[in-house]
C-alpha cells in the first residue's frame, strides 16, 4: 500500500468523523427543545449543589493524584513491548518450533517469521546460531535480559513513587487531619469563664 493510498483513507476517516460530529450538532440544533430556566442554566458540579462561585483554586492535590494515576497508567503500556519479545523468545525456545531445516540448514519459516517480528527480518543461521541449541541459548539469555529489564524499569517506576508517598503527596486524611491539629480549640478554662445564659 503506497503512501498516497494511506493518507487517502486517513483523510477519508477523519472527513468522515468530522461530517458525522457536525451533523449530530446541527441536528441536535434545531430539534431539541430550547426551554431555558435557572436551573439548566446553573454550573454542574458533578451533581451537588454549588457552593459559591466556580472561579476557585482547587488544592493541588486533585492535580497530584491525577498526574500520578496518568502517569502510572501510561508507564505501565511500556511493558507491552517487553512483553512482546519475552513472548517471541520463549516461543523460540519451544522444543516444538523446528528452528532449522535439517535438509537445507537454513532457518524454518516459522523461525524467520518471529526472528522478522523480533526486528531481525533477514535471520540467518550465521547471525542467530547454527544448530536449534544455539537459537534457544541465545533466545533463553534474550527472555532473562527482557525480564531484567522490566524489574529495574518497574524498580524506578517504584521508587518514584515511594518518594511521592513518603513526601506526602498521597497522605489526604493525615494532611487534614494536620491541618485540624494545628488549629487547638479553645482551652476549658476559656469556656468556663464564660458567662451562662439565663433563659
Amino acid at each position: 500500500m503506497s503512501a498516497t493510498v494511506v493518507v487517502a483513507y486517513l483523510a477519508l476517516f477523519t472527513g468522515l468523523g468530522a461530517a458525522f460530529l457536525f451533523a449530530n450538532l446541527l441536528v441536535g440544533k434545531f430539534l431539541r427543545p430550547a426551554e431555558p430556566n435557572a436551573e439548566k442554566l446553573a454550573v454542574y458540579e458533578c451533581g451537588e449543589p454549588t457552593i459559591g462561585s466556580s472561579f476557585v483554586q482547587f488544592d493541588l492535590r486533585f492535580y497530584v493524584i491525577a498526574l500520578l494515576f496518568i502517569i502510572f497508567d501510561v508507564e505501565i503500556a511500556f511493558f507491552f513491548p517487553w512483553a512482546t519479545v519475552f513472548g517471541k523468545a520463549t516461543h523460540l525456545m519451544d522444543s516444538r518450533l523446528e528452528t532449522i531445516d535439517r535438509q537445507t540448514g537454513q532457518l524454518t519459516p516459522a523461525a524467520a517469521n518471529v526472528y522478522a517480528e523480533l526486528g531481525v527480518p533477514h535471520a540467518t543461521p550465521e547471525t542467530v546460531g547454527a544448530t536449534s541449541a544455539q537459537i534457544a541459548d541465545s533466545a533463553r539469555a534474550l527472555a532473562w535480559v527482557s525480564i531484567l529489564d522490566i524489574l529495574v524499569f518497574f524498580g524506578v517506576l517504584m521508587v518514584g513513587f515511594a518518594y511521592v508517598w513518603r513526601r506526602g503527596d498521597l497522605d489526604w486524611v493525615r494532611a487534614v487531619s494536620r491541618q485540624r491539629a494545628a488549629v487547638r480549640p479553645p482551652s476549658r478554662d476559656v469556656i468556663e469563664e464564660e458567662p451562662a445564659l439565663v433563659g
